[in-house]
């Protein structure tokens, strides 16, 4: 019946009991289902990594303005790296660091979640915010 049509037997589902065939154009089969797939692909969003450096002398406009990158990346949607950077002595002020984050973590609270508490690895503590689902 396929040959006489110039069409394809297709066998659809073939874990089926009786497999089930279908006869049809298969070429366009393959490119509906293409298009479906690309179509899928493009409206999918990435979840991203952003990082923000902060220092422990930071001053407050400094702060502010890093605070505003914070909050345009989580509204994108991306998960933002916040680190404060130490350099030389001041790695003995870790306290300071810590409360950096604490006070940026209480601004963004509304915004985000805190996926990673704030925490010393080598010369640099992080803290990883996740943007709250919209659930």
């Amino acid at each position: 019946m396929a040959i006489d049509l110039n069409l394809d037997l297709v066998n659809v589902a073939p874990t089926a009991k009786p497999p089930v065939c279908r006869i049809m154009d298969y070429g366009k089969f393959r490119y509906e289902q293409q298009k479906k797939e690309k179509e899928a692909r493009k409206n999918q969003k990435t979840v991203d990594l952003k990082e923000v450096w902060f220092r422990v002398n930071i001053e407050d406009n400094d702060y502010q303005t890093k605070m505003r990158n914070v909050v345009k990346f989580l509204k994108e949607g991306d998960k933002v790296k916040c680190s404060v950077r130490f350099r030389g002595r001041e790695i003995t002020h870790a306290s300071i660091g810590q409360r950096i984050l604490d006070n940026l973590a209480k601004e963004v609270a509304e915004l985000c979640v805190v996926e990673r508490m704030p925490k010393l690895e080598g010369r640099s503590m992080i803290m990883i915010l996740a943007p709250k689902t919209n659930t």
